[in-house]
């Protein structure tokens, strides 16, 4: 018996993607990506939430998207970009105090 050989699936490159898909793309990894916070225990607590409140709203967002798949997608990366700026960064933000040497 003879087995045919696996059949890779067709690759898509981010350069493929309609402009909407890689601006909602984009706009994900703006609103999670967040600096890290200072030390102090209370800044660290404010990241974490921050971080939180974030993800939650990229999941709704996204997760919208898959119960509408109908729905055009092309504001959906100013909605992600809108719900971050309404949740800016409010701590104070970790500094290298020994220049980088373990």
């Amino acid at each position: 018996m003879t087995r045919n050989p696996a059949v890779q699936a067709p690759t898509i490159t981010v350069g493929a993607l309609p402009g909407a898909v890689s601006d909602l793309l984009t706009a994900v990894v703006e609103a999670l990506t967040v600096p890290l916070p200072s030390i102090d225990e209370g800044d660290e607590r404010a990241y974490h939430r921050l971080l939180e409140r974030r993800t939650s709203d990229v999941r709704i967002i996204l997760a919208s998207i898959l119960d509408y798949p109908d729905v055009p997608i092309d504001n959906d990366a100013a909605a992600v970009r809108a719900r971050t700026a309404a949740t800016p960064v409010a701590y104070a933000l970790y500094e290298d105090t020994d220049g980088g040497q373990p």
